[in-house]
């Protein structure tokens, strides 16, 4: 018999990855010229990836409590990782293309793929941490 731990526990764990995985990057050189282009400050930015990473962990951490004998997958790390992939192409079709594509920026095509990237370590980070063995059940 399992008993599903915190989704809470797994929310904060994703979104602790997913921000410092954003705080590593925001020290890039990249990272400052994408957010001078996009003219993005630097402490709004932390905040907003502080929310929307903890937005990201509680969908997944909840999905993954909730149905994991509906999400392929043999093991809690597969099914977190591909949930991860699910996110990553919500988050670009629905966030990133558009914000791209709908306004005026200079070379749209070039500011979505560093996006994406970016997008891709955070979230695959996020998904490690939440598929990590052990910290979604427990086996009694």
């Amino acid at each position: 018999m399992t008993r599903p731990q915190g989704i809470g526990r797994l929310a904060i764990a994703g979104a602790s990855a997913f921000w410092i995985a954003n705080l590593l990057i925001s020290l890039t050189p990249v990272a400052a010229g994408y957010r001078s282009a996009l003219s993005i400050r630097y402490v709004p930015m932390l905040i907003e990836a502080a929310l929307g990473g903890l937005l990201i962990a509680t969908c997944l951490s909840w999905v993954l409590v909730r149905f994991p004998d509906r999400i392929p997958g043999h093991t809690p790390m597969a099914q977190s990782l591909l949930l991860s992939l699910g996110a990553f192409i919500a988050v670009t079709a629905l966030i990133d293309v558009p914000g791209k594509f709908l306004g005026s920026l200079p070379d749209p095509g070039r500011l979505l793929i560093i996006s994406m990237t970016f997008n891709a370590l955070r979230i695959l980070a996020l998904g490690i941490v939440i598929g990590r063995p052990g910290d979604r059940t427990r086996r009694q």
